[in-house]
């Protein structure tokens, strides 16, 4: 994410151009294979499968199949995957281990997910569902990467509603290119 928070279009100029965003691909530079790809495949290894919005998977799935024998692309390709989608039907699933929710049942399967035994359900991107997550308590840790760049607009993750959310920063390490890697767990009000 950028330093204001965006996290729309990190991979190419027309992943997501929703709203005139023109920045596509802003985070290339800021790339640094050991302490950002680090923390991408620490997030793999304790993760049982990967969520997503539609968007997210369309272009995760577009892209990562025909990245075979590389381990990390073995893994994104074999980990079983949830698309949360009312347009995507089961005829499109094209990525391996992938199963659809419903949009207007998301939460309520989700939360099913989140409450049973094993690892990690881990979600890379998709905005709007981590927005979702956040506003209904399901989310049990955010690792940010925080780039430094503003982009002056665009997507976050974050909700509006105005609802206090208190964090614990859990670990942080800084790469070469000036990326923060941020964990931060949520804080029991009481």
């Amino acid at each position: 994410m950028s330093l204001d928070g965006v996290v729309q279009a990190p991979g190419g100029p027309e992943e997501d151009t929703d709203g005139g965003f023109a920045h596509g691909g802003w985070s290339h530079p800021f790339f640094d294979p050991e302490v950002v790809g680090g923390a991408f495949g620490d997030a793999m290894t304790s993760a049982e499968a990967l969520l997503f919005g539609r968007r997210t998977w369309q272009t995760m799935a577009a892209a990562w199949p025909g990245r075979a024998g590389d381990p990390f692309a073995d893994r994104m390709n074999a980990i079983p995957k949830y698309v949360v989608s009312d347009t995507l039907g089961d005829d499109k699933l094209t990525w391996d281990n992938t199963t659809r929710i419903p949009g207007d049942g998301a939460v309520a399967r989700i939360r099913e997910l989140h409450e049973t035994d094993g690892g990690d359900l881990l979600v890379m991107g998709s905005p709007t569902l981590v927005r979702t997550l956040l506003h209904e308590g399901l989310v049990d840790e955010l690792r940010l990467m925080i780039e430094p760049v503003i982009l002056g607009g665009g997507k976050t993750i974050f909700p509006d509603d105005g609802a206090l959310r208190t964090l614990e920063l859990v670990s942080t390490v800084t790469s070469g290119t000036g990326v923060h890697v941020c964990t931060y767990r949520p804080v029991a009000e009481g």
